[in-house]
Parts: structure tokens; C-alpha cells; sequence
């Protein structure tokens, strides 16, 4: 074993995150085989996929939908925002970054764990 390499699983360039419900604080990510979502406490978005690993990173673009509180109308447009979503996977563990592909704004820095549950608060 390398030092520093406890508790890593070691990735290749063709591995992928793996498949699952991965959760932490105000954001929950499902990925299978044809989709990855996301959902945040006022968000959603999508990744494209199958999000490949290089040594654990990934960085992948998808659509952020920023969302607002009250009723929705029907056929109501929400904004569609193209949007970059990288980071890190060490065995069960994520930290996801999502920043916003036309501007640079970040949205936020989360820590996911696979087979957790999201914790949101959806904005009202």
C-alpha cells in the first residue's frame, strides 16, 4: 500500500461514479445509467452521464433550473441555465461544486455521501 492512499478506492480514467443515491446537506444526486439528477433546497439539475473518473475527479457539464417559492403556473418556463458540475469521489464520499457555465457564478460546494439521504429544505 502507497502512504497516503488509505481508505482510497483507486479510479482509473474508465471508471464512472458509481450508480446510487448519493445525499448530504441541501442536496441529494441520483445516478443510474441514463440520467443523473440533482436536487438542491430552491434547484434541480441534470449531468450528463455516465460521469467519467480521472484518479477520483469529474467534471462534467449538465442544466442548473433555478427555482423560486410559491405555486408554479402551468407551462411555466423556469430558467434553464447551462452549468459545470466537478469534483472529487473517494469511495463513498463527494464533494460537488456546481458553477454556472455562461458567468463562472458558483452556486455552492457540497459534501454527498453514497446511500445517504439528501437533507432539504425546498423553498417555499
Amino acid at each position: 500500500m502507497l502512504a497516503g492512499c488509505a481508505g482510497r478506492t483507486p479510479t482509473g480514467a474508465d471508471e464512472s461514479v458509481p450508480q446510487g443515491i448519493w445525499g448530504g446537506d441541501h442536496v441529494s444526486l441520483t445516478v443510474d445509467t441514463r440520467t443523473a439528477a440533482v436536487e438542491f433546497d430552491c434547484a434541480h439539475g441534470t449531468l450528463s452521464v455516465p460521469i467519467p473518473l480521472d484518479g477520483g475527479r469529474f467534471d462534467v457539464t449538465g442544466v442548473f433550473v433555478l427555482e423560486r417559492g410559491g405555486p408554479i403556473h402551468l407551462n411555466e418556463d423556469l430558467p434553464r441555465l447551462p452549468a459545470r458540475f466537478s469534483g472529487f469521489v473517494d469511495g463513498r464520499d463527494m464533494r460537488l461544486r456546481v458553477t454556472l457555465a455562461d458567468t463562472g457564478q458558483e452556486i455552492g460546494t457540497y459534501t454527498l455521501k453514497l446511500g445517504a439521504s439528501g437533507r432539504l429544505i425546498k423553498c417555499l
